[in-house]
């Protein structure tokens, strides 16, 4: 079994987050009342409505987090390959004679 690279984890990390935002959607999606002849309590109705909101919050959340995740591996992998524009000449200059 070969070990898998930080970035190769959170690669599949992002894909796995990534999919949980689109499962959030589908229950964010779906009706409250489904049949008008059902008899729901307010109780139920709140719930219902709450369980949505944390699924929109969440989907939110994790869509930020897996899009940050993103920017970073992109980020440490223009680093890598020395393609870092930040800073004027003399700090990219002093930071390559490391």
């Amino acid at each position: 079994m070969t070990k898998k690279s930080s970035t190769e984890i959170k690669q599949q990390i992002i894909k796995a987050g990534r999919e949980a935002v689109e499962q959030l959607i589908i229950v964010a999606n779906e009706k409250i009342i489904t049949n008008t002849e059902d008899d729901l309590s307010a109780d139920k109705l709140k719930n219902a409505a709450a369980t949505k909101k944390l699924a929109i919050f969440d989907a939110f959340e994790i869509l930020n987090r897996v899009d940050a995740e993103e920017n970073s591996i992109a980020e440490a992998a223009k680093v890598k390959k020395g393609g870092d524009t930040s800073g004027d000449f003399a700090e990219r200059f002093a930071s390559n004679k490391k």
